[in-house]
Order: structure tokens, then sequence, then C-alpha cells
């Protein structure tokens, strides 16, 4: 269906707006979803506006109730406990890939396998 320029403009005003989505208006129009895309694009140049980046998947306000549980551990870190952690938790990362585990230390320490498979 062919729209007017400005049915095309009002159109890419409500997806730049946050009305609808491009998906939406693509079903609502009758138009595929890079076409109501071009709208938005066309509203948004038309208008010398700045361009909208996706910030649903990227927007996290941090703030003291949201913190993950233990991050005041961190907080009360100096920088070298801090690597060191890092490098703790980077080693047994790679030990849970291989499909093994480490408990204890020094003379006790025993290594237990993750799977009953043979590691070779």
């Amino acid at each position: 269906m062919k729209y007017t320029k400005e049915e095309r403009l009002d159109i890419g005003r409500r997806i730049y707006d946050g009305e609808i989505t491009r998906y939406q208006a693509a079903e609502e129009y009758g138009v595929g979803e890079q076409t109501a895309r071009s709208y938005m694009r066309l509203y948004r140049d038309a208008n010398q506006l700045p361009p909208k980046h996706n910030t649903r998947n990227f927007h996290i306000a941090l703030s003291s109730s949201s913190k993950p549980a233990g991050i005041k551990e961190f907080e009360a870190m100096t920088k070298e406990e801090l690597i060191q952690a890092l490098v703790k938790a980077r080693i047994t990362e790679t030990r849970l890939k291989k499909g093994y585990m480490v408990k204890g230390d020094g003379p006790d320490k025993e290594y237990i396998l993750l799977d009953s498979k043979n590691t070779k």
C-alpha cells in the first residue's frame, strides 16, 4: 500500500517516539519492518533529530538496592585483592570447562572430575 509523505512521516514519528515498535507498525500498516524503519529514519532526518539507540537491553541503573549480591565484598577489596580474585575466578572457570574442580590446596589438593568419562 502506498502512503503519502505526510503519512510516512506520521508512522515514523510514532516509531521514533516509542508509541509503537517497527514490527507493530509493519503489521498495522501492512508494510515490511525495514520499510517501517525507513519511515522512522525519514521522520528523524526531516526533523534533524538524533538517532535513537535501542537501550532496552543495555539500560541498567545501578542503585544501591539493585547491586548484585556480594558486591560489598568486592567494594572493600584493594586493587591487588581484586586482581587476585579475578585470576582465581578465571582459573576456576577454565577448570570447569575442562571438566574438573579442585578441592583444597597444597598437599591436600584433590581433583574432582565432573563427568565419569575419561578425560584423555
